[in-house]
């Protein structure tokens, strides 16, 4: 499944990703949860991925304090305000803020946590890029957690481990799908 979503964002045009990039932006601010919202977690999209840019300056318009993961030795994610400055990381493909580091725990600061996913399913489950890292970070989020995907990468099901954290919601360039949540009690 990651390796079809990879190839399918690589085969995206870049007008399509910037229509995208506006259409999940102003789907993620027109959610309940964000008027309240002073903190919000978000991250740098990658080539393919729904586009957060738009996002991001919107958030950061509004005097919302954005924050953005940044990959730890151990995979875990730590956290840096989003000022606009960013350079490369630990994977060179993803750019990372260069502000001081916030620590693990600041996720659970975000009233509204904007996560990538290669889909999604509608119990929320979340099928991410392999590595863990959100995984390891979401139990400490304590706000609503949005996964951004395109439209056909949003299924009925996905396999899940217990360790696989779900989200709340869904966007997609065309809806917002508030996620069933149903609990499964081993893998799928």
């Amino acid at each position: 499944m990651r390796r079809r979503t990879r190839a399918a964002r690589r085969g995206r045009p870049p007008d399509e990703q910037a229509a995208t990039a506006l259409r999940v932006a102003d789907a993620v601010l027109a959610l309940p949860e964000l008027p309240a919202a002073d903190t919000v977690v978000a991250y740098v999209s990658i080539t393919g991925e729904p586009g957060t840019e738009p996002l991001r300056a919107a958030l950061r318009e509004r005097g919302v304090r954005v924050l953005l993961p940044v990959l730890q030795p151990d995979d875990d994610l730590d956290w840096a305000v989003d000022d606009g400055a960013l350079a490369p990381g630990r994977r060179p493909a993803v750019l990372e803020p260069t502000g001081p580091r916030l620590g693990p725990d600041a996720v659970a600061e975000a009233a509204v946590v904007v996560v990538p996913a290669a889909a999604v399913a509608l119990d929320g489950t979340r099928l991410g890029h392999g590595g863990g890292s959100y995984d390891r970070a979401l139990p400490r989020a304590k706000g609503l957690v949005v996964a951004l995907v395109h439209d056909d990468e949003l299924v009925d099901e996905l396999p899940r481990d217990l360790h696989d954290r779900r989200v709340h919601v869904a966007v997609t360039p065309s809806r917002t799908v508030r996620l069933a949540l149903r609990e499964r009690t081993g893998p799928a």
